[in-house]
């Protein structure tokens, strides 16, 4: 197991997504939540899928986009701190990338198999670290992040859309 992150192990912001992972094995969150997304999607409908739940929110197939597209950024970290580069990373700006993506415009069904792609494309990076990598440094939007910390944030990131799926979009 590769422990908990500590605090300074990224910026305050990211204990948001990190304190919804209970345990020290990000891995098999990685793995129980590749099914979960896909149980949970798959019953959603194409219709359903363009909902928003207020008019400035995204769609269901926006918020699993994003899901995706963040997941691909997260990874890059950690990818590029593993293996030890030094140079830093620029931002994320999410509200670019989903406008970029036109996600309404693809059907449910293909964002659910490119998660499934992204997510083990994931897994294998980081069941494939070396040891002395899961405490690799760098920088990234000017805040610090560990690689431990970053398998963690994919995890919880996952975990903090699921539950406003739950609670914004499929309970109506």
């Amino acid at each position: 197991m590769i422990g908990r992150p500590h605090p300074s192990e990224a910026a305050s912001f990211y204990s948001t997504y990190i304190d919804l992972i209970l345990t020290d094995d990000p891995l098999t969150v990685m793995e129980d939540q590749l099914e979960e997304v896909e149980e949970i999607f798959s019953t959603i409908s194409e219709e359903k899928s363009l909902y928003r739940y207020a008019p400035d929110k995204w769609s269901i197939r926006q918020l699993l986009n994003h899901v995706t597209d963040t997941e691909r950024a997260f990874a890059f970290r950690a990818l590029w701190f593993a293996r030890g580069f030094a140079d830093p990373l620029p931002g994320y700006d999410q509200d670019i990338a989903a406008a970029g993506a036109q996600a309404n415009s693809i059907p449910l069904d293909l964002h659910i198999d490119e998660f499934g792609h992204v997510r083990l494309a994931s897994i294998a990076l980081f069941r494939n670290l070396p040891a002395d990598a899961w405490m690799r440094i760098g920088t990234a939007s000017g805040n610090p992040f560990t690689v431990r910390a970053l398998a963690y944030i994919v995890c919880g990131h996952v975990a903090h859309h699921l539950k406003i799926l739950r609670e914004k979009y499929l309970m109506s």
